[in-house]
């Protein structure tokens, strides 16, 4: 009796059989594509590979880029497992690349490995690495003498030698073919000019940062995008410059590795002066801690209190309680046990205050008082040591600078629409002026002083 094999079981043998081919190609073509870091800009690419020998990962091998020949880091995506420290599979690599930038990401696949690096190979590469600071000074010196202002940051040569790169910093564009043309005549190959700004300067100068490693750019970032300064005012308790700006003089580029988790944490916590219920009564909310997760919570009781932002719940009062009237003091025993030094300080600060003005101004009324009035015998005049009151000037009198030539050298009186000179007008003055012990000044008093007469009619000095 024939055999007759069902549709349906035949369709499911095809099925299988196709699986199990997709499989085996899908490995065949694992095993031959790796993946190479290659470049001063830590560029990656996947190139196919047909040699016999299958290479470890992060060992060095000569690969065919887009640029020539040149050295590059195995990073092996072979690995199925991807167990070791620098292996990852392809699905993981593939959805990193989605994640760190898509289509902006430098990544490449026109290319082929050629072979592991020779021990040949890795002297080549040593020795080009230590002659790339001498093509820096050259080529500086090359475009200072061709007049143009740009700055030569940095030269990359290949291990093929068919390419030439020097890097140019400059954060606006501008016209770089005199100084191409200058470096294009120092080499027999072909040159290549590239503008870059300043992270691309520390991606290719810097080495380790404050964190103790190596600079994201230079290690692993390939798309450097802008950072806000929100996230730094979010993050960080201070904007100092120094604390938050990278080699390149910008904002850190980590700051956008935490940014999302700040932001959850950050929609958790309630607004500020927004009133909230705690374990011990309502009150309004002060400040907030992003990574702690605590509030600083003013309560009606008057008392400030930090509590878990878990433990908040909403008010039972909606408006807070009316502030204290003005008069209103607070009980003898809730004031804080004052010490005898402390009464005494605050008894001498209360009876200090208000009777170091009014004691001014009494004694400033008491010298007032003490000024001569012109009345009174001659003896009371003298006694106190005052002069006596000088008569007044007419009101039609005009004084002058030269002196009268009738004027006597004992010192009588002027004569009547004479003018009155100048040193006996000072002199006066300075007689009016009071002494600090509360006196007037006795210094050129007296009859005996022939520039300074006295009145008539007054005693030029005490009675016998």
């Amino acid at each position: 009796m024939p055999i007759t094999p069902l549709p349906q079981f035949e369709a499911d043998l095809q099925e299988y059989r196709d699986q199990i081919a997709e499989k085996a190609a899908a490995d065949a073509a694992e095993q031959k594509t790796l993946v190479v870091r290659f470049g001063a800009m830590k560029l990656i690419g996947e190139y196919r590979y047909d040699g016999k020998v299958k290479p470890g990962c992060g060992s060095k091998v000569v690969a065919r880029t887009h640029r020539g020949t040149e050295l590059g880091e195995l990073l092996t995506v072979t690995c199925k497992n991807g167990a070791c420290a620098k292996s990852i599979t392809r699905k993981e690599m593939l959805g990193y690349i989605d994640m760190s930038g898509g289509r902006d990401y430098p990544f490449f696949t026109k290319g082929k490995v050629l072979r592991i690096a020779t021990t040949e190979d890795m002297h080549a590469q040593e020795g080009i690495e230590q002659s790339r600071h001498e093509l820096v000074r050259k080529a500086r010196d090359a475009v200072a003498a061709a007049g143009s202002s740009i700055r030569v940051v940095d030269a990359e040569p290949i291990l093929g030698g068919e390419l030439m790169t020097y890097y140019f910093l400059s954060e606006e564009r501008v016209d770089a073919r005199d100084a191409h043309r200058a470096l294009s005549a120092l080499h027999n190959c072909r040159v290549e000019f590239r503008q870059v700004g300043a992270r691309d300067e520390a991606r290719l100068t810097a080495d380790y940062e404050r964190c103790g490693q190596h600079c994201c750019c230079k290690n692993f970032l390939k798309v450097l995008k802008p950072v806000s300064m929100r996230s730094a005012k979010v993050q960080k308790a201070t904007l100092e410059p120094l604390k938050i700006s990278g080699r390149c003089g910008r904002l850190m580029c980590c700051l956008r590795y935490e940014d999302e988790t700040y932001e959850e944490l950050r929609k958790r916590l309630p607004h500020r002066k927004s009133r909230v219920g705690t374990p011990h009564g309502d009150g309004m909310v002060l400040s907030s801690q992003i990574l702690t997760q605590l509030v600083l919570v003013r309560l009606d009781i008057g008392e400030n209190a930090a509590v878990p932002v878990e433990n908040l719940t909403p008010p039972i009062s909606k408006t807070p309680p009316p502030p204290p009237e003005p008069g209103t003091h607070f009980r003898r025993e809730s004031r804080p046990p004052q010490t005898k030094q402390r009464r005494e300080r605050t008894r001498a600060d209360s009876t200090a205050a208000p009777t170091d003005q009014p004691a001014t101004k009494k004694k400033r009324r008491r010298r007032k008082k003490k000024k001569p009035q012109g009345t009174g015998t001659p003896g009371s005049q003298t006694s106190t040591g005052t002069r006596p009151p000088q008569p007044s000037k007419p009101s039609g009198e005009r004084t002058t600078g030269n002196r009268p030539a009738d004027t006597g050298a004992a010192g009588g009186p002027p004569p009547q629409g004479t003018a009155q000179p100048p040193q006996a007008k000072k002199k006066r003055r300075r007689r009016r002026r009071k002494k600090p012990g509360g006196g007037e000044r006795e210094s050129g008093s007296g009859p005996s002083n022939p520039s300074n007469p006295s009145p008539p009619n007054t005693p030029s000095g005490p009675s016998a």
